[in-house]
């Protein structure tokens, strides 16, 4: 179980960065011109690699069906989502609004493995989304026009994260190939944000060179993120695994503060990032013991 937490935790560390990139490329480029870079970028070096880590002689045709419909969700939608809730609502409200996905990832787990569910992991998930929630909230800062209708992104992208998360454990219970799972649903992906992009267009300008650096080391982060959460998923239940990952705007705020200059570390996120290690640990020292 350690070794599944540690993966946890260095997914949300990639989660979080990519947060930070990927904001830096949509300065330049709307949510699907991104998504369209970002993901195909992951794909790539995921195929490269497919040779030397997936064993076909092993390979579950049900399994393959289940990463793939995943894959037409996550990451496909959910980029789409959170970077259009990005452009919206910002940063900030994205944040804590996707910091409830483990409630939904735990209450799927639930419902279609009938995975049991510790009241540890339900609590230290609850603890973890009012720490991101904390966290990521700054007062004044939200737009004037918020409406029911901007909310629906984020709150979306947090359902659609959540559900996917159980429905990639689903396929690792019968291929338990991480690596497999992100070429499949990565493919998957990859295509139906391309098709997007290209049958709607973006609304802005083409990107200079760095713009597409950007979008493409934000692919390969977050590609490195989907891999380390496969993995824990593969060794853990959903119900350890999510509430880890839901950390990461605790990663994009440090970030943010650190290389962009864009937050300052002042009380409330200082409280925001004790509540949310606080849950961490406690959810880690039940299973650990």
């Amino acid at each position: 179980m350690n070794d599944a937490l540690l993966l946890s935790m260095a997914s949300a560390l990639c989660f979080g960065l990519g947060m930070v990139t990927s904001r830096i490329g949509l300065r330049q480029l709307d949510a699907r011109a991104g998504a369209a870079i970002s993901i195909p970028s992951a794909t790539l070096l995921f195929v490269a690699t497919a040779p030397f880590t997936i064993e076909m002689s092993t390979f579950h045709l049900g399994a393959a069906l289940i990463f793939a419909v995943v894959g037409l969700f996550y990451p496909a939608l959910v980029t789409l989502l959170t970077f259009r809730s990005n452009e919206e609502l910002g940063p900030t409200v994205t944040s804590a609004i996707s910091g409830t996905a483990p409630l939904f990832a735990m209450l799927a787990a639930a419902l279609l493995l009938g995975e049991h569910i510790p009241p540890q992991a339900a609590m230290a998930a609850m603890g973890v989304a009012a720490g991101v929630a904390l966290l990521s909230w700054q007062p004044g800062s939200a737009r004037v026009r918020f409406s029911a209708r901007s909310l629906l992104w984020p709150v979306a992208g947090a359902i659609v994260r959540g559900v996917a998360q159980a429905g990639a454990k689903a396929g690792l219970l019968l291929w338990g190939n991480p690596f497999a799972a992100s070429v499949i649903g990565y493919l998957v992906s990859s295509v139906a944000v391309t098709g997007s992009d290209r049958l709607r267009g973006s609304t802005r300008g083409k990107a200079s060179r760095s713009g597409l650096l950007w979008f493409v080391l934000t692919g390969l982060i977050n590609g490195s993120a989907m891999l380390l959460m496969y993995a824990a998923l593969a060794i853990a239940p959903v119900s350890t695994v999510a509430p880890v990952i839901a950390a990461y705007p605790l990663v994009t705020a440090l970030a943010t503060a650190l290389f962009l200059r864009g937050e300052i570390l002042n009380a409330r996120i200082i409280a925001g990032a004790v509540i949310t290690v606080a849950a961490i640990a406690w959810l880690a020292s039940g299973r650990m013991s």
